[in-house]
């Protein structure tokens, strides 16, 4: 059996032990939304994807909703909506203390209010929110918003490499124009990319979550103070919420 069969079985399996009916998942027009959304799909079930810009790049969302359709065209469970949230997020950022806002956290603050609104909708059609994250993102640099696209249900590609998501993609015969787009988080309003942001590739932070301690060259010692940096930076995200022990400090 197909790994994208065992996954598309799997989120199946869950959605009905949960109790639940819908499947939520935010569309940017990258790999990795839609090779998640085609895995709901897959599964015969309610499949809602939502499009929400916000001072988006309209090339992004135009490759989002292509993607739609071609989801449509083979799914007759899936349901689109289109929801620009750039006046919401205007309203929230003219109502915040100024004081506050910096490019990040203005940029993380797109990403939360689009979880809200997955959240209303699924909370609204008996739904679990799908997250978009792989294991790049998920559990080696932390690439994602705390409470943003990382705050989701159930998560059906994160332990997938970068490349295996491609590969994925492409065995279930998405649009070219998702296979070939260049990564981008799409959370600043203008072109940066991933590797902009991170400073190396997938390829190359997929080879530093792997590295064995072998003889290696100035590029890949490069590449491994950025994966260590960022892993470091971004590990309160990937741990456990820390709890107060009130039982351990009378101990």
């Amino acid at each position: 059996m197909k790994l994208q069969n065992k996954i598309s079985g799997w989120l199946n399996d869950y959605l009905e032990k949960s109790n639940q009916k819908t499947f939520v998942i935010g569309i940017s027009g990258g790999i990795d939304s839609a090779v998640t959304s085609t895995l709901c799909a897959m599964t015969g079930k309610r499949t809602i994807v939502v499009t929400m810009p916000i001072h988006q790049n309209q090339n992004e969302t135009d490759r989002g909703k292509n993607h739609i359709q071609w989801l449509k065209n083979n799914y007759q469970n899936v349901e689109e909506y289109h929801i620009d949230l750039t006046n919401t997020y205007e309203k929230l950022r003219e109502d915040t203390p100024h004081l506050f806002h910096n490019d990040l956290s203005l940029a993380n603050m797109r990403a939360r209010i689009r979880m809200s609104t997955l959240y209303l909708i699924a909370g609204g059609s008996k739904g679990i929110v799908a997250g978009t994250g792989n294991k790049v993102e998920d559990f080696g640099v932390g690439f994602f918003t705390k409470y943003g696209d990382g705050g989701v249900d159930i998560s059906p590609i994160a332990d997938l490499m970068k490349s295996e998501v491609y590969e994925m993609g492409r065995e279930m015969g998405l649009i070219e124009e998702i296979i070939n787009a260049v990564p981008t988080d799409g959370l600043w309003g203008d072109d940066r990319t991933d590797e902009d942001q991170l400073g190396a590739t997938y390829d190359e932070l997929e080879w530093a979550m792997e590295y064995d301690g072998s003889e290696i060259n100035e590029r890949q010692k490069q590449v491994l103070k950025v994966y260590n940096k960022h892993r470091n930076n971004n590990l309160h995200k990937m741990v456990e919420i820390p709890i107060y022990n009130k039982e351990k400090e009378n101990d």
